[in-house]
């Protein structure tokens, strides 16, 4: 089994999360493959330039998901993946979506509507994290 590490962030601006749609339709966080000799924190804010063009600051670690999943349908191909999630302020709301990764917006979504907007429940898991964070205020 083949095992892969991601970074990404739940990034926040006043009280809207940031969620990339995905040409399927598909709304996430912004995350990617941390690179060789890269840390997971720099991987994660470098994710969210590349994906959704927003420069973010860290504010803290909010944990790790993992899941298994298969490469192009094939059973032989399966692999492990560890994504690293930061929870993160943005400087502004200005956005750009990668178009070469497949996305078609990128927006801050208000906190009342990111869960139900949201497509993976691991990522729902994280966006339950980092609400939990924002309640306790410590957004500085």
């Amino acid at each position: 089994m083949k095992k892969e590490c991601s970074s990404g962030g739940v990034v926040v601006f006043g009280n809207a999360i940031l969620l990339l749609k995905k040409y399927n339709g598909d709304w996430v966080l912004p995350k990617g493959k941390i690179e060789y000799g890269e840390e997971k924190d720099d991987a994660a804010l470098r994710e969210v330039k590349e994906e959704a063009g927003v420069k973010a600051d860290i504010i803290k670690y909010l944990g790790e998901i993992h899941y298994t999943f298969k490469k192009n349908w094939d059973d032989t191909k399966i692999v492990h993946k560890t994504v690293y999630w930061y929870l993160m302020k943005a400087k502004n709301m200005n956005t750009i979506p990668q178009k070469e990764e497949g996305f078609i917006d990128a927006r801050f979504v208000h906190v009342d509507r990111v869960l139900e907007l949201a497509k993976y429940d691991d990522e729902k898991e994280i966006i339950k994290v980092a609400l939990e964070e924002l309640k306790k205020g410590d957004m500085k």
